[in-house]
């Protein structure tokens, strides 16, 4: 199958992306579940079988849902994407195309916010009842990480002993913070 096949299957608006021998077919979200459904059902790509589904935060683009798909028939992936805004994002299920898509969905609206209008079962899979906010979005801070010392604030071979001791070498080098933690003073107790 070549890139003109998957553009014609895909339609109109769609882009699509080469690198690294993967194929990504951009489109629009209210596309999103009629190209997954050509993309199924056209024998020129034949895409059956369903790998999974997820999403990243794309910062000011929004929200990124990603699908990889494999067809059997012409031993060829793709990866169809689309982006969602970051408040109500909202998508159709593609559970209904793709049984396997059921679970993906759950973790995704979970772990991002994303809604997928018209599945059977979109409720809370990973997290404790009661759990607030979506952590895998930017925007979530990681507790653990500003309660529990980042292993990659020491050098190697140093231990806390060493750090305590040389206290007077460390104060001239600038501390890094791990990923997701924010500036001393702008969360937690001492806010």
């Amino acid at each position: 199958m070549n890139s003109t096949d998957l553009l014609a299957v895909a339609g109109n608006g769609a882009r699509l992306d080469e690198a690294f021998g993967c194929a990504t077919v951009d489109v629009a979200p209210e596309r999103w579940a009629d190209v997954a459904q050509v993309l199924r059902d056209d024998p020129r790509t034949a895409f059956g079988f369903f790998d999974w589904l997820s999403a990243y935060d794309d910062l000011d683009a929004g929200l990124a849902v990603v699908v990889r798909l494999w067809s059997v028939a012409h031993r060829q992936s793709v990866v169809l994407r689309t982006h969602v805004a970051r408040d109500g994002g909202r998508l159709p299920t593609l559970s209904g195309v793709w049984a396997g898509a059921d679970w993906h969905e759950r973790e995704t609206f979970e772990m991002f916010g994303i809604e997928f209008a018209g599945h059977p079962n979109l409720v809370p899979l990973l997290l404790p009842n009661g759990f607030e906010g979506n952590p895998l979005r930017k925007e979530f801070v990681l507790a653990s990480r500003v309660a529990k010392a980042w292993p990659g604030a020491k050098e190697p071979g140093e231990s806390d002993r060493d750090v305590a001791r040389d206290a007077t070498a460390a104060r001239g080098r600038r501390r890094a913070r791990p990923p997701g933690v924010p500036n001393p003073g702008a969360w937690g107790p001492e806010s």
